[in-house]
């Protein structure tokens, strides 16, 4: 999380996300005061064995956005079906780099030119 950059249209990038995004195996005590002191938002669900013992207000839980990181979890997916990048043949980066535009791209042609669509 420290080595974090995020570009911004104006002055020094920003060194902390606004929120970040984690399945139930992110639900610990530990991971969510860490957040909370550095002022991160936590967008993660609660462990049913958690809820029995969670006393006080109930957590902040944005299901919205929680939805919308499936979008990048499927564009892992798909790239992992690329045997090429998902063994990294490729050792240097702007290769590695190439290789990943290309699946994109590939993974777009599909897409675009499917009989099922």
């Amino acid at each position: 999380m420290n080595a974090v950059r995020i570009p911004q249209p104006v002055g020094r990038p920003r060194s902390r996300p606004k929120r970040v995004v984690g399945d139930k195996g992110y639900s610990f005590d530990r991971i969510r005061r860490w957040l909370r002191r550095h002022a991160i938002g936590a967008v993660i669900p609660q462990r049913s064995d958690q809820a029995a013992r969670h006393r006080g207000r109930p957590l902040n839980f944005d299901r919205e956005a929680y939805r919308r990181h499936s979008i990048i979890e499927c564009c892992v997916g798909w790239l992992k079906e690329c045997r090429r990048v998902a063994t990294r043949f490729e050792k240097l980066a702007v290769n590695f780099l190439a290789m990943v535009k290309a699946s994109i791209i590939q993974r777009i042609l599909r897409i675009l030119f499917s009989d099922r669509a």
